[in-house]
C-alpha cells in the first residue's frame, strides 16, 4: 500500500506530500535523494555525509603496527601510571 501519491507537472516538478514531510522531517531547502534499488526507485532524505564519506574520515590513517614487546611496554607503562600505589 503506498504511502501517498505526487503528481508529476509539465516542468517535471512533485509536490512532496504533507504527511512525508513531516515523516522525514523535511523543511524548506531540504534535499531529497534519489536511488535506484533493482526495479525500484527509493526517495529518502539526503543525509549531510554519506556513510563512505564517514568511513574515510574516522580510518584514513591507521596507527603503525606494533611488536609484541612494543604491546607489552604500552601495558607496563599503563599499568605503572594508573595503578601504582601511591
Amino acid at each position: 500500500m503506498a504511502l501517498a501519491h505526487s503528481k508529476l507537472t509539465a516542468q517535471g516538478q512533485i509536490s512532496v506530500p504533507a504527511g512525508v514531510r513531516k515523516r522525514l522531517g523535511l523543511g524548506p531547502g531540504s534535499v531529497l535523494e534519489w536511488d535506484e534499488d533493482g526495479e525500484k526507485i527509493v526517495v529518502r532524505k539526503a543525509g549531510q555525509y554519506s556513510s563512505e564519506e564517514i568511513h574515510r574520515k574516522l580510518f584514513a590513517t591507521t596507527p603503525p603496527p606494533r611488536n609484541l614487546s612494543e604491546l607489552k611496554d604500552g601495558i607496563r607503562r599503563h599499568i605503572r601510571t594508573n595503578h601504582a600505589r601511591r
